[in-house]
């Protein structure tokens, strides 16, 4: 059957899913409709906020859904009327399954890794955190099980030393749209064979929601693994640690950009090192953690020689 004639429904809502929509309407693929989260309000202003699929749909002159709930017999009964042959769902929740088993086609969603490994909600996090070289997006048809359903496809990206959550995000969301546009054609023309996938190993690591406790920095940890965590919670949630001054936490800070250097410190670690101007050091298990760009907690986001220059007082700290 000819891609391009087979009727889409198009279900995401953050910016990770926007690229593979434009490129499937500016393609000339048929995209009967997008299903993307209610709007809900945000900020100081409680104004309501809609989500980048949505202004992005809106933006194409597509028609949107916006379903508080997936079981609800008025949504089910606007998918049916839609009779949508294909299902591509990027970035959203979790579908039950008289929504993704209806299309003749199925639905497949793209995932920010090489499945099988980070399955979940953080895999981009996760891999750089694992201090992976490689990941990159995986095409898979869904099923009863979150993240297991056989794979159609997958495109591989090198992880550099210095990626951050943030630069490994946009290669991936440019990597996914290609994948995405490669899988409808593949599906659409029947030259697809669904790899299963092993369902359970020891080797498979995990992606689970990340929460502000799992990011409190621990500066026992050798200096690698640390660097590692900064990176893969760059530039959010954000890696944090507490100031402390006289047994007393004072403070907090985010830590943003971060390097290594390998030593045998005779400090404990937590211990600042600086020379007041452009170096800021903490001491960890084998070596020293030399900041780059850090928050301090009720200031904005700074460089160390511009911190410095405000915090004459820092060495009577550590971090802990």
């Amino acid at each position: 059957m000819e891609a391009k004639s087979i009727r889409i429904v198009f279900m995401g809502t953050p910016e990770f899913a926007v690229p593979s929509l434009r490129a499937l309407v500016e393609g000339g693929y048929n995209v009967a409709a997008v299903v993307t989260t209610p709007d809900k309000p945000a900020g100081r202003g409680r104004r309501l906020h809609e989500s980048a699929v949505k202004i992005a749909a809106r933006e194409l002159g597509l028609p949107i859904l916006q379903p508080e709930k997936l079981r609800d017999p008025a949504f089910v009964s606007a998918m049916e009327a839609l009779r949508p042959d294909l299902g591509i769902v990027i970035a959203f929740r979790m579908l039950p399954e008289v929504i993704w088993a209806m299309p003749r086609l199925g639905t497949f969603n793209l995932h920010a890794s090489l499945l099988p490994q980070y399955r979940g909600a953080a895999p981009i996090n996760w891999a750089l955190i694992d201090g992976r070289q490689e990941t990159g997006v995986t095409t898979f048809l869904l099923n009863r099980e979150i993240d297991k359903g056989a794979i159609l496809g997958q495109r591989r990206e090198a992880i550099a030393p210095d990626d951050t959550v943030g630069t490994l995000y946009e290669r991936l969301m440019e990597l996914g749209k290609g994948l995405v546009l490669e899988t409808v054609e593949q599906l659409a023309e029947g030259r697809i064979v669904p790899v299963e996938q092993p369902q359970e190993d020891a080797t498979l690591r995990p992606a689970p929601k990340i929460f502000k406790e799992d990011c409190l920095i621990d500066w026992t940890l050798p200096g690698r693994r640390i660097v590692d965590f900064i990176r893969g919670l760059s530039p959010a949630p954000a890696a944090w640690s507490r100031l402390i001054r006289d047994s007393e936490e004072r403070s907090s800070a985010k830590i943003f950009r971060a390097v290594f250097e390998p030593a045998d410190p005779d400090a404990e670690p937590g211990t600042i090192e600086t020379d007041w101007r452009t170096r800021l050091a903490v001491a960890c298990a084998d070596g020293w953690i030399r900041l780059e760009e850090l928050q301090i907690a009720g200031k904005r986001r700074m460089g160390v020689r511009e911190l410095l220059a405000g915090f004459r007082e820092i060495e009577a700290y550590r971090f802990g």
